[in-house]
């Protein structure tokens, strides 16, 4: 269990903007959402709203940030400025930094989009029984780019970016039901078993995060995810875009019960 599981997501992100706390985010604030970050331009702003709308399953928004650090509905007086382990900094679509803290790019002209995070439904899966086997290695969740085209909106076009938790087939249709019934956190799985259907030429050498172990009897089960935009974002070279580190999440204050709904 992570050492952070059962702290409040009020005591983390203080942690976090202190930078105690500098890694990736997985098993912190059990029942509690994560959300992946974008900050852009304004000027960018509708369209990378658009944009989401048309890719709901990597790009589920929660809050929208505009004109000021702090958010409202997702986390009171959260700072997206802070309150994240560590960020990436993009100009014209090259990284350029890593920082713990982004306070110093803040204008009002900037607009934050805080996306849901596969995260929020491994409490979920945990509670079913059905390991993580990121966190049970205690390392950072494997994501990959695939050939899975995104519907491209103005400047913003790309792949999509999967996250993977292996299974065995029987478990693996067990977390698709859990997992189906969070819509506004990424939902069910996008793809089960052969990655080179979806453009993954090897598991062991993820895109992003860190490889884990598959077992004899599993399979790779792959959810749509929140760094589909930093992949986008390389494409569309804006002059600026702050993003998270991949895994480094913003901890809300949304319970994941009240993200619960019945599938479709």
């Amino acid at each position: 269990m992570n050492q952070y599981a059962h702290y409040s997501p009020a005591m983390l992100r203080e942690l976090i903007a202190k930078q105690h706390i500098t890694g990736q985010t997985s098993g912190m604030a059990l029942g509690y959402a994560q959300a992946n970050l974008v900050i852009l331009p304004k000027e960018y702003a509708d369209d990378f709203e658009v944009f989401c709308a048309k890719n709901p399953k990597p790009c589920p928004i929660l809050e929208i940030v505009r004109g000021t650090k702090f958010t409202q509905a997702v986390a009171k007086s959260g700072n997206i400025y802070t309150d994240i382990p560590e960020y990436y900094v993009y100009e014209n679509g090259v990284r350029t930094q890593q920082l713990y803290d982004v306070e110093s790019y803040f204008n009002e002209n900037m607009v934050g989009f805080l996306i849901g995070c596969s995260f929020s439904f491994e409490e979920s899966l945990l509670s079913a029984g059905l390991g993580v086997r990121h966190i049970e290695q205690q390392c950072n969740v494997p994501m990959y780019r695939t050939n899975i085209a995104c519907q491209a909106v103005g400047a913003f076009k790309g792949n999509m970016v999967v996250s993977m938790r292996p299974y065995t087939r029987e478990q693996a249709l067990r977390a698709e039901a859990i997992t189906a019934q969070f819509p506004s956190v990424h939902g069910a799985p996008i793809h089960f078993g052969d990655p080179e259907a979806i453009g993954i030429a090897d598991l062991s050498q993820p895109d992003f995060g860190d490889a884990v172990e598959i077992k004899a009897q599993e399979i790779p089960v792959f959810w749509a995810c929140g760094v589909t935009p930093q992949n986008v974002i390389l494409e569309a070279k804006l002059p600026l875009v702050i993003t998270h580190s991949p895994g480094c999440m913003f901890i809300t204050d949304i319970q994941n019960v009240a993200l619960k709904q019945t599938a479709e």
